[in-house]
């Protein structure tokens, strides 16, 4: 690839859908109905004469979805996220709102690190509260209502390769087994994609899987809004890694049906929040004073805990040998430790690369080498930022990258000026929310204003 990361990045947060609709191929079937496969489905909608989505769930039907087993917990859409959004369907944010999501803009938002209030950075995008349902079930709606695109009901259980090339998926159906066909599949299963095992049963080269344990642990509580509570919609609060509490982090936001919405996470066998006594106690407790007021609310249902065992990416990208017709989108090739709230953006962006690869006269006889190229760019800026910041949990050991101590010094330095100097902030913000490519930051002008205002703050 001929141009920087940074500037490959900034192209791909770019990209709009093109104006007209320009088939390059006859029909493409996409393996699940996630965020990340229905993102796909939307782009493909552009570049197919027809869309095939299957998914072990009823995808027309509202809610949680039980293939989603963390659909109850709280999501983050990081303002670049939103921006992907708005582009893909336009009125997006004006729909989410009219449905109860709650949009907070930089007076509305509050962030903590240590117990210290970060400045507002007044000019920042605005962010939309809401829950994965609520935003899910949208875009779901979305998708499924072009005309272009519909879903099959079933299991996926292999790939069907003609010679070098995919030509279908296998599934079971309520009616015995079937293969879907198309010109082009897209692996969208998730964390627990199968694709891996389908390439080496059929003969075909296997990617390295690469994974960072973190052994998270968080819980997520949902209490009734009132009108006496505090005014931001959405607070984080953060504890740098080796801190006296033993909880990383809480949030809340504001989300539909007058609800607050709130998450707590810790490390190895920290597991805070199992019961509701000790989630309200530890958000009074150890949080600033606005968890205590939410808290003290009316806790509706119960507290719903789960587990992240690792962040893990699938190297397909590395590939000397694979099957021409195939590509594989969202957690199915990196899934990140959710605390940074990178799924739902990772996954609009590799769909700006799908776009980008069906537009640039894609030769799908071939082995889609230029998508996963493109795709390598998102996933090694998110892979860095999550990765970097987990490498200093006290309960992770490595592998540590060639120069990490500089690189975690430096990050420190950054992250510790962000709480006072706007024009740190506003920077870290744009590579946090995915705007930006994380070697924005790592310049001189950065560093060296981080120094300058830490000093000052000191």
């Amino acid at each position: 690839m001929s141009r920087s990361p940074a500037r490959v990045f900034a192209a791909l947060n770019a990209v709009r859908p093109p104006d007209e609709a320009s088939p390059v191929l006859g029909k493409a079937v996409v393996v699940g109905g996630s965020v990340a496969g229905l993102l796909a489905a939307r782009v493909l909608s552009d570049h197919a004469e027809s869309v095939v989505v299957i998914d072990r769930d009823d995808l027309h039907a509202t809610g949680v979805r039980p293939g989603v087993p963390q659909g109850t917990q709280l999501h983050a859409l990081l303002p670049g996220g939103l921006h992907q959004l708005e582009l893909l369907f336009p009125g997006f944010r004006a729909q989410a709102v009219a449905r109860g999501a709650v949009e907070a803009p930089p007076a509305a938002r509050r962030n903590y690190l240590d117990g210290r209030l970060k400045v507002v950075v007044p000019d920042d995008d605005d962010s939309l509260a809401g829950s994965r349902p609520l935003l899910e079930g949208l875009i779901r709606q979305r998708v499924l209502a072009l005309p272009n695109v519909k879903t099959v009901t079933a299991r996926a259980t292999g790939l069907v390769i003609d010679g070098a090339v995919t030509t279908g998926v296998r599934c079971e159906t309520g009616g015995g087994p079937g293969v879907e066909r198309g010109d082009l599949v897209v692996d969208a299963m998730g964390r627990s994609s199968r694709l891996s095992e389908w390439l080496e049963q059929a003969g075909w080269e296997r990617p390295v899987t690469r994974r960072m344990p973190v052994h998270l642990n968080y819980a997520t509580a949902v209490f009734r809004r009132t009108g006496t509570d505090p005014d931001p919609a959405v607070v984080l609060a953060l504890h740098s890694p080796g801190s006296a509490v033993d909880v990383a982090g809480a949030a809340y936001f504001a989300v539909e049906d007058g609800r607050w919405m709130a998450m707590m996470a810790g490390y190895g066998a920290d597991r805070p929040g199992r019961t509701a006594e000790d989630f309200v106690r530890r958000l009074c407790e150890q949080f600033p004073p606005e968890f205590g007021e939410v808290a003290g609310n009316e806790m509706l249902g119960d507290v719903r805990t789960y587990g992240h065992a690792d962040s893990r990416r699938r190297e397909f990208h590395a590939l000397t040998r694979l099957p021409a017709g195939l590509v594989a989108v969202g957690d199915a090739v990196a899934s990140f430790n959710p605390v940074y709230g990178q799924g739902m953006t990772a996954a609009a962006l590799h769909a700006a690369c799908l776009s980008v690869y069906l537009r640039s006269g894609a030769d799908l006889d071939a082995p889609a080498r230029r998508f996963f190229a493109l795709q390598k760019v998102v996933v090694d800026a998110a892979w860095s930022m999550s990765t970097s910041a987990d490498l200093a949990l006290p309960h992770v050991d490595g592998p540590y990258p060639r120069g990490y101590r500089f690189s975690r010094w430096v990050s420190r330095q950054i992250v510790a000026a962000t709480v006072t100097d706007v024009a740190i902030a506003r920077r870290f913000n744009e590579v946090v929310s995915m705007r930006e490519h994380p070697r924005s930051l790592a310049t001189p002008g950065v560093i060296l204003g981080a120094l300058r205002a830490n000093r000052r703050a000191r």
